[in-house]
């Protein structure tokens, strides 16, 4: 099995508001890939059509090589899932909150104990979850949804709000379980972290993909054919083309000690996003 996910042409209505329209793409076994976009576009629609909360209005829709909404869909024990809506119970503690996901799913306390670990929570398993801030709250969400050791992992809107330190943490994490060989298909209004994170990412405005690929190739993709160049006894940056010209220009500035620095025009993922759409994030 190549592809975890694979979606064909999907449209989604709600009354006569389209929320997806020719929605089509796969993720690959092993990939974090980022689905990104603004508030609005489609992002937790997608989601909830992909684990079977939302019925799509027509196309194809294939899970871990099964069609949720044509064939008896199984595979549940085999995704996980961390949405914004907060499944914790407030007055139980942060280990009793996993137990009880550990019972259903039939999981080993040590996997409770590993998680724990791995993020970094060992010592707050018996502070009941009023107690903890939004970050902590987030770190134990994602443990549930993970407890069981999907092959699939499905995160909507992850880091959201949260501070540095524990967006660090949770990257970490992320990147563990996807080393071991938990598949994640993660949506975010972030840029940066979908750089940092993603192997493969798809922009989406207004229910539609308008660009697909590695963050890596779509930077050389939209970069631009300008080099800025700081030179001595110039105030302003001088800017060349990416050219044999250009090329010449530099090397006889370099040979007379001219040259300070040199910058290269490479795009951010959000100036991408904002030359396709002309929206800011």
């Amino acid at each position: 099995m190549e592809n975890v996910i694979s979606m064909k042409r999907v449209r989604k209505e709600f009354n006569k508001n389209v929320a997806l329209q020719n929605l089509s793409f796969s993720v690959k076994k092993g990939e974090i890939f980022g689905f990104l976009g603004p508030n609005g576009a489609g992002k937790t629609t997608a989601i909830k059509i992909l684990t079977s909360q939302l019925i799509p209005t027509s196309g194809e829709v294939l899970v871990l090589d099964k069609n949720l909404y044509v064939e008896k869909f199984n595979e549940f024990r085999d995704i996980g899932i961390l949405s914004d809506n907060n499944g914790l119970y407030e007055r139980l503690t942060v280990k009793d909150n996993l137990m009880l996901l550990a019972e259903i799913n039939k999981v080993n306390e040590k996997d409770i104990d590993y998680v724990l670990e791995c993020m970094n929570m060992l010592k707050y398993k018996n502070i009941v979850i009023k107690k903890l801030s939004k970050g902590m709250k987030q770190r134990v969400m994602l443990m549930q949804a993970v407890l069981h050791r999907p092959k699939l992992l499905f995160l909507d809107e992850p880091t959201s709000s949260l501070d540095p330190g524990t967006v660090l943490e949770i990257h970490k994490f992320l990147r563990k379980i996807n080393h071991e060989g938990t598949t994640i298909f993660l949506t975010t209004h972030n840029m940066e972290e979908a750089d940092k994170l993603c192997d493969r990412v798809a922009f989406l405005n207004n229910g539609e993909i308008v660009e697909i690929g590695k963050p890596e190739e779509l930077k050389l993709k939209y970069a631009s054919d300008e080099i800025k160049i700081k030179l001595k006894d110039e105030d302003k940056l001088i800017t060349v083309k990416n050219n044999k010209e250009g090329a010449e220009n530099i090397q006889s500035w370099m040979k007379n000690g001219r040259v300070l620095s040199i910058h290269s025009s490479e795009p951010s993922l959000e100036e991408i996003f904002l030359h396709l759409t002309g929206r800011e994030l």
